[in-house]
């Protein structure tokens, strides 16, 4: 195996103008951290950086308020439909902690820190996290079509904001937006489809055959 030269220089690295966001002849050393982590992310965003942090840390609080209310909802849930809805509840469940996995990620990309503490969460949540005290699954679809609905209007705030501004930042909010309308639906069509069955109680279902 052929040897690397004595001579190559390790402390910095000439990338061609393909691989870079400036003159192509930037030079960007990664043994002395010239260029930190994050720094070209911040540069390009054309944003207030405390005010956007500030808006996805609170959207990363509500995303683990929502984790829990799917979860433990799921847990306690009782009455008709219980089966389907509490599959639903898991994958919403699943889904919320990708929206937070998301937006801890895009913080740190941006020089932010996510919220360290989980006591936090409360008091920077817009989006309330609203204890199954009944446990009722229709209540609890109830319940989780609120939040949906708040976590809807969080996301519509934060694409405005970033929207020609911060691309990235702009697409990871766009991408969480589209699946929480989706669990809007989701949950409005339950509500339909338990009260359309409600509609029908007592009523005698003919055999199509015309037997007994």
């Amino acid at each position: 195996m052929r040897k690397a030269s004595k001579n190559y220089n390790r402390r910095s690295i000439d990338f061609p103008a393909a691989m870079i966001i400036s003159t192509p002849d930037q030079k960007i050393n990664f043994y002395y951290g010239e260029e930190k982590m994050g720094q070209m992310a911040q540069k390009i965003s054309k944003i207030d950086h405390d005010e956007l942090l500030k808006a996805l840390n609170e959207a990363l609080s509500e995303e683990w308020l929502a984790y829990y209310q799917y979860w433990v909802g799921a847990l306690v849930a009782k009455g008709p439909m219980r089966t389907s809805i509490v599959a639903e509840f898991m994958e919403h469940a699943n889904e919320e902690y990708d929206h937070a996995n998301k937006l801890g990620k895009r913080i740190i990309e941006l020089g932010g820190t996510p919220v360290l503490d989980p006591k936090q969460w409360e008091n920077l949540a817009r989006c309330k996290y609203d204890a199954p005290s009944n446990d009722w699954v229709m209540e609890l679809v109830k319940q989780n079509l609120v939040a949906e609905r708040c976590a809807i209007a969080r996301y519509q705030q934060i694409c405005e904001m970033t929207f020609g501004k911060d691309y990235e930042t702009f697409k990871v909010s766009a991408k969480i937006l589209k699946e929480e309308i989706e669990h809007e639906q989701e949950m409005e069509d339950f509500l339909a489809d338990y009260n359309a069955a409600v509609e029908h109680i007592g009523e005698k279902i003919e055999d199509p055959a015309g037997g007994k």
